[in-house]
């Protein structure tokens, strides 16, 4: 495979919600496809592996289906067994003073690999030293997911953009109410759950979503 280009990490960036029932999974996903997502990354915090391993590959005939990045949350192995686009790591997967640089390798140079730095700038710094083609801030807003989650200001996506040349991602809270403050602030995608997946029309939402960048002011460079 050749590596995913930065420049297609930006836009919506549709983040699965915990769900058992893998043919209602796939159909919510699908409609973000339609609808527009950048995206797709696979999270399922409360399945087993075995559960995992069937929802990854569902979406990842998606994903190929559709042109569009498969990200793995957390789990390596299963990004590499199904030769998916790539892993989204947690500071509580990763140690960055070591590992990361671990994950890189085990990635090799032609997948993605995203980082979630939190509300703390030197984690970002610290992600792009060791390998990472992209961070997240988060929680930007107050998030249904993550309910106890320290707050990121928006000017960490600021700063970003400005100091480490890296795409960046603003997750946490975020609705088609307040999405346009974090793109505005300097965000390469938005990473949504519930706005998204929670809704009556995921399509439509995914839809009203990616509008959001085609009216984006070019206050920053694409990457």
């Amino acid at each position: 495979m050749t590596r995913v280009s930065k420049a297609r990490i930006k836009g919506l960036y549709a983040v699965t919600p915990d769900m058992a029932d893998t043919e209602r999974l796939g159909k919510l996903v699908e409609a973000s496809l339609q609808g527009g997502a950048s995206l797709i990354q696979y999270r399922n915090k409360s399945a087993s592996h075995a559960l995992r391993l069937e929802q990854a590959q569902v979406l990842q005939a998606l994903c190929r289906a559709h042109n569009t990045p498969l990200i793995i949350n957390d789990h390596i192995e299963i990004c590499l067994s199904l030769g998916a686009d790539g892993v989204h790591l947690g500071i509580e997967d990763i140690d960055l003073h070591g590992t990361l640089a671990q994950a890189r390798r085990q990635l090799g140079p032609d997948r993605i690999l995203g980082v979630s730095c939190y509300n703390r700038f030197e984690l970002a710094q610290q992600a792009k030293e060791q390998g990472a083609d992209y961070i997240a801030f988060g929680a930007c807003f107050k998030s249904g997911t993550k309910p106890m989650a320290a707050n990121a200001p928006l000017q960490l996506i600021s700063r970003a953009q400005a100091e480490l040349g890296l795409p960046v991602a603003a997750i946490g809270g975020i609705t088609l109410d307040n999405a346009a403050l974090a793109i505005n602030a300097g965000a390469s995608s938005i990473a949504v759950i519930g706005a998204l997946f929670h809704t009556d029309d995921v399509q439509l939402a995914a839809q009203q979503f990616t509008q959001l960048f085609t009216h984006q002011h070019d206050q920053f460079p694409a990457f």
